[in-house]
């Protein structure tokens, strides 16, 4: 009898087959990107904020580019603590020019994110690394040769900055060709010129028309003022977490009206911004039912619940901040105004 296999089962369908084609196609040009010494964090971190690629690709491509076929050596450890301050990290890995290093780091709200330790802007995408959750090292330079006994004291000092933990310097980390090369920044678009050209004519034909010379004038100036200033700085895009924002029970006990009136601005928030998702944590854990708060009775005056904004172009952090303070003091109530199954217009 032969042996069944279904392996191939998710190439049935065109949708799978299309996906798979689409992940085996960036795995190439990952590959050679990669082989040609740009870190892979970097160039994942830039394909999924333009969304070329999706969040839950990342571990594939960190497997299969730099286990299989670079030969990286590679440590995990779940976190003794939580990691905070993940700038001082930066600052001491960027020295360490004998290796290129990627870390996984397992969010459990955002899911996994590429790291390279070396970047000062990957420092600032998440807010910390909480204690017991899973952070894989990977080590190595480029698919060249490199010490692998220097390699695995690498991995396990990174872990260790990352807790907190002082490590002591190490010549054999700075010694090599793999010193931190900061990422193209991606073209700007040009803008097009062919509003401001156009407005000339106009003008000139509408002058001599008499009276409509005045108006044709006075619009020849709006159409440059369009076009000629530079386009703003948007937020970068791409999933992030804002860092923990802390807000104070002013109320005598944060019951059922405040978990009401915290119900609500967060609902009428996610309808105005609908990409965007608040996470609400109390003493290091996520609270994903507000109605906890409240049963426990743990929450009285004086604590403080903490809560984040993951998503693309967040915006309207403080004025959610500012009500999410009132939810909490004895002036909840005014949250609690209108129909029940109604969605606030706050934002």
């Amino acid at each position: 009898m032969i042996a069944s296999s279904c392996k191939y089962e998710s190439l049935a369908s065109k949708e799978t087959f299309n996906a798979s084609v689409r992940h085996i196609q960036a795995t190439i040009g990952l590959a050679d990107r990669t082989s040609g010494g740009e870190n892979l964090a970097d160039v994942i971190d830039a394909l999924v904020d333009a969304r070329s690629i999706s969040a839950d690709e990342i571990p594939p491509f960190v497997s299969m580019l730099l286990k299989e076929k670079l030969g990286y050596l590679s440590a995990a450890r779940n976190m003794a603590s939580t990691a905070v301050d993940l700038g001082s990290v930066q600052a001491i890995v960027k020295e360490w020019n004998a290796f290129d290093i990627v870390v996984l780091y397992n969010h459990p709200d955002l899911g996994a994110i590429a790291i390279n330790p070396k970047n000062p802007a990957h420092a600032s995408r998440i807010d910390r690394m909480n204690k017991t959750e899973l952070i894989v090292v990977y080590i190595g330079c480029f698919g060249k040769a490199f010490d692998q006994s220097a390699a695995v004291k690498a991995a396990d000092a990174v872990i260790s900055l990352y807790e907190g933990a002082r490590v002591k310097e190490n010549l054999a980390f700075r010694k090599g060709s793999c010193s931190y090369k900061a990422p193209a920044e991606p073209k700007a678009e040009k803008l097009p010129k062919t509003s401001v050209k156009a407005a000339k004519p106009k003008a000139a034909a509408a002058s001599k028309g008499g009276r409509k010379s005045k108006a044709a004038v006075a619009e020849a100036p709006v159409a440059v003022v369009i076009a000629a200033p530079k386009l703003p700085v948007a937020p970068k895009p791409g999933s992030r977490m804002t860092p923990m924002y802390s807000v104070n029970v002013t109320n005598e006990l944060f019951h059922n009206g405040n978990v009401e009136a915290w119900k609500r601005i967060i609902d009428s928030y996610k309808i105005k911004h609908a990409d965007l998702d608040v996470l609400v944590y109390y003493d290091g854990e996520r609270i994903t039912n507000l109605n906890a708060l409240f049963k426990w009775g743990k929450v009285k005056h004086g604590s403080a619940i903490q809560f984040a904004v993951a998503g693309e172009n967040i915006c309207d952090v403080a004025k959610l901040q500012r009500y999410l303070a009132q939810g909490a003091s004895p002036m909840f109530e005014a949250f609690l105004r209108g129909p029940v199954n109604g969605v606030l217009s706050l934002f």
